[in-house]
């Protein structure tokens, strides 16, 4: 299983598009805020289920601020990450994946893309598709109850 993982496009909908494009075929979409209404014209457009979460510049308040999802054999948390304050460290995020018992973290508002593995989890920033910044993706593939992440530019 594939899944597209961006975030932070901040009305940017033609990145969000564009990294659709360049990634392939995938079995799932996430979008981890910043851009709620841009997560919601892949919805309407493209024929592959998409997940979003609200960030801090989201408005529409019947969006979650996080979501937890099974796919595979992995429990993936989606968040934001500014709840969890990851722009000052990651140790809020973790002891929240902790909590849920997500083996797969995906967060964002950081503009800054990453994968780390720590504490039996996998923390995936996709980065940033918002205008100005070079922009970047993830995907995320998963294999049973393995799951590995790769950071793609745009």
């Amino acid at each position: 299983m594939r899944v597209l993982v961006i975030s932070d496009s901040h009305g940017n909908y033609a990145h969000a598009f564009r990294a659709h494009e360049l990634a392939g075929p995938v079995d799932h979409i996430v979008h981890l805020g910043d851009g709620c209404e841009d997560a919601r014209m892949l919805e309407e457009v493209l024929a592959v289920p998409v997940h979003r979460v609200a960030g801090n510049c989201d408005l529409d308040r019947r969006v979650p601020a996080e979501l937890t999802l099974e796919l595979g054999e992995c429990r993936f948390l989606l968040t934001h990450g500014y709840r969890q304050h990851v722009k000052s460290g990651l140790s809020l995020l973790i002891n929240r994946g902790m909590q849920l018992g997500a083996s797969v973290v995906l967060y964002g508002h950081t503009h800054c893309a990453a994968v780390e593995a720590t504490d039996g989890m996998l923390l995936v920033n996709p980065g940033a598709l918002k205008e100005g910044l070079p922009g970047s993706y993830a995907i995320v593939t998963v294999e049973g109850a393995t799951a590995k992440a790769e950071i793609f530019p745009l």
